[in-house]
């Protein structure tokens, strides 16, 4: 029997809950209305008003401005409810003592609009941030906020009322000052139930020496702009062991980290790709080779995205990495990879074969038709709740001089979004998506999670000198779906690693289907995604069998589970908590 627990605000119709006052639902057409998807930006509406400061508005000198900040979706106080976390910029020319820029929380309200907390959470840092993410480092259930920057990186303590404190130098993970860091992920390596922690790094900048537009000339069609990565040293990637006592130690060189292949490190991704249940770790690299850091059981690490066939393009060229993400597209049981390219190039689908190996997908997929976009977030997510994974790719060029050309997308350009066909391709079906993604920005970092609780996948988009935006989905389609919260008791509180398969009977369909997701820290574009897991399930009214493979290696089997809730699941317990939230009806899409 599946505890429920009455929550009011979710008991209120369906329309009251996604739509309060104030909140215009906007940003449909016929066309969205056909796809019974669409997406509408209500950020401004929503309260998220402190823009994102990066770099020159018309103009860059250095590669340093270009790169933008990550965003995460973020249940910082455990309430149910996803809160924001944004991380902000800085300028050359500095601020105004009281005027710095800082990162953002944004606290969720539970009718559609958020709250700033972040002076009364402690967290008004500034500087050149760059990614987040989040996991449960000390185990004590709440999860902690880690943010790196050029510069000083920053680990930041959940003290579980609301508040953080910084303990960057008690827990020994801040860097040496003079790193540019970019992604990161918290991930237990060796599964001793301790969260550890991996940090990209890009370039090992000196402002003092670097590069100019002048010094080269450097040219991009014509145009002088910022010089980009090439022949500039590459920062080395760092893996933190967590001792378990509040410290961490370096073991980036005996790890074998420091010696794959590639560097200007980017995205990061966690993953099992070779279904050992031990986690590997995925770097997109920016102008050489990606790196794929295959797990070896012992504290080491091999190299192994040569020859599993995902560190290059179809031609066995290196690309201009930026974000990635992970997913089984083709339901076959092995995680996927995408990951976004520089303007004229196609972005990477590498389908998992099994086997240790990857197939280059992107053209026979259908993904090979856009490549005048530069995109940097991007995730699987199922938008329709059919039950196989969708596509979303943020897009904005890193250079504003871009506009003078007639050729090019523009600074500003719209996302993309690919629908799932099940047959191993997909549609582009950005122009009929809605507002919140045919409208051009200068996105930068993206997460998934679902906000409203409604039961279908919103949206978070950092961007660059501008607001944020929410994209909220709203769908016509009476899809049923459920979501799953891991708590770890052997394994990290946070369930960080945990490998779930999800197996439903849906009536409309033959046979079963089964899909797998892991809960996981960081990934997309610098960026944290919500912890919980989202299965879509089509028309199936209940999951036939859950399983949730844990990183210490125990196994739970769930059965018979109605759908259309978020359940929360305890290691070698099961289901400890349910919410069940009302099955949404059909409507008109906005318009």
């Amino acid at each position: 029997m599946i505890p429920l627990e009455s929550v009011a605000a979710l008991a209120l119709p369906r329309e009251s809950r996604i739509a309060p006052q104030g909140l215009p639902r906007s940003g449909s057409s016929k066309n969205a209305d056909e796809l019974g998807i669409s997406f509408s930006n209500i950020a401004r509406e929503a309260g998220l008003s402190a823009k994102t400061i990066f770099g020159g508005v018309q103009k860059n000198k250095y590669l340093l401005e270009t790169t933008g900040c990550g965003v995460a979706f973020y249940d910082y106080d455990n309430d149910g409810w996803l809160d924001i976390f944004l991380v902000n910029g800085w300028r050359l020319e500095g601020f105004p003592p009281g005027q710095e820029p800082t990162c953002h929380l944004y606290k969720n309200n539970r009718d559609g609009t958020f709250t700033d907390v972040t002076v009364r959470a402690g967290l008004a840092h500034s500087g050149w941030g760059q990614g987040v993410c989040i996991g449960d480092y000390d185990n004590d259930g709440f999860d902690d906020l880690f943010i790196t920057y050029y510069g000083r990186n920053v680990l930041y303590h959940n003290n579980g009322d609301g508040t953080f404190t910084d303990v960057t130098d008690k827990a020994g993970v801040g860097g040496n000052g003079k790193r540019w860091s970019t992604g990161c992920a918290f991930v237990d390596y060796d599964r001793d139930g301790n969260l550890d922690l991996f940090v990209a790094n890009y370039i090992d900048l000196d402002l003092a020496t670097a590069p100019v537009p002048e010094s080269g000339p450097c040219l991009y069609k014509g145009l002088m702009v910022a010089c980009g990565p090439p022949g500039l040293p590459g920062g080395k990637n760092i893996l933190y062991h967590n001792n378990g006592n509040g410290t961490f130690t370096d073991v980036s060189e005996s790890s074998g980290i420091t010696q794959a292949n590639g560097t200007y490190g980017l995205g990061v991704l966690t993953l099992d790709f070779d279904n050992d249940g031990w986690p590997d770790i995925y770097v997109a690299n920016d102008s050489t080779a990606s790196v794929l850091y295959h797990n070896q059981k012992n504290g080491k690490f091999l190299d192994a995205a040569i020859a599993a066939g995902c560190a290059y393009s179809p031609d066995g060229k290196p690309q201009a990495g930026m974000g990635v993400s992970a997913g089984d597209y083709d339901l076959d049981g092995n995680l996927d990879i995408i990951k976004t390219n520089f303007a004229g190039d196609t972005h990477s689908l590498y389908r998992n074969l099994g086997g240790s190996l990857f197939e280059d997908s992107t053209f026979s997929s259908g993904l090979g038709i856009n490549t005048r976009f530069l995109g940097w977030g991007c995730g699987f997510f199922d938008m329709d709740n059919d039950g196989w994974p969708d596509i979303l790719v943020c897009n904005g060029h890193v250079y504003p001089e871009v506009d003078q050309l007639k050729m090019e997308a523009g600074y500003a350009q719209r996302k993309l979004v690919y629908r799932n066909l099940r047959n191993g391709r997909f549609e582009d079906v950005s122009l009929r998506a809605g507002a919140g993604i045919t409208a051009a920005s200068r996105s930068r970092g993206c997460a998934f999670g679902d906000f409203d609780n409604d039961g279908d996948v919103d949206v978070v988009v950092n961007t660059v000198n501008d607001y944020p935006e929410l994209l909220r989905c709203d769908s016509t389609l009476d899809h049923n779906w459920i979501k799953v919260r891991t708590i770890g008791t052997k394994s990290n509180r946070s369930g960080i690693g945990a490998r779930l398969k999800c197996v439903t009977r849906p009536p409309d369909r033959k046979g079963t289907e089964a899909q797998i997701d892991e809960v996981r820290s960081g990934g997309s574009y610098l960026s944290q995604s919500d912890l919980r897991i989202h299965f879509g399930l089509g028309k199936a009214a209940r999951v036939e069998l859950l399983e949730i493979r844990w990183p210490s290696g125990h196994v739970d089997t769930l059965k018979d589970v109605p759908a259309n809730q978020l359940i929360y699941v305890k290691e070698n317990e099961g289901i400890v908590r349910a919410i069940k939230f009302p099955v949404a009806k059909s409507k008109k899409l906005p318009g």
